[in-house]
């Protein structure tokens, strides 16, 4: 299943938006290299990239929230930890099976499905909230 940034998932803020855009298009990346059963370097590499990139983007994400006083802004933080959890998870179990690819093909539908709801569900509210300013 292909992971797709698409133009209903824009929250209106274009920071927010771009770092979007670079996670759905590298979360794809590792999916695909999944399923053409690339190196475990490669995947490795992949999955620790995603990693440091997923919390530099909450990072970002949180400091505009601050910066805009973002009311729900606790609400994202605990999601925004329960998803980087779910993500040393996935690369705890990828490192445990000895490097089983169907442990990233598997976690595809998870995170489509976390992301997609997150924005759609959360983010969106603080492009919503920011126009109000």
């Amino acid at each position: 299943m292909s992971i797709k940034w698409t133009p209903s998932l824009s929250v209106g803020v274009e920071t927010i938006d771009e770092q979007h855009k670079i996670w759905f298009e590298k979360a794809n990346g590792l999916f695909e290299a999944g399923k053409q059963q690339r190196a475990k370097e490669y995947i490795d590499s992949m999955l620790d990239f995603l990693d440091e990139y997923t919390k530099l983007h909450f990072k970002d994400e949180e400091a505009y929230m601050e910066k805009i006083r973002y009311p729900e802004i606790d609400a994202q933080k605990k999601a925004h930890a329960s998803f980087i959890n779910d993500l040393a998870k996935l690369k705890k179990d990828y490192n445990e099976s000895g490097g089983n690819i169907l442990v990233i093909i598997n976690a595809n539908k998870m995170v489509i499905n976390w992301l997609t709801r997150h924005i759609t569900n959360m983010d969106k509210k603080i492009g919503e909230y920011a126009k109000t300013l």
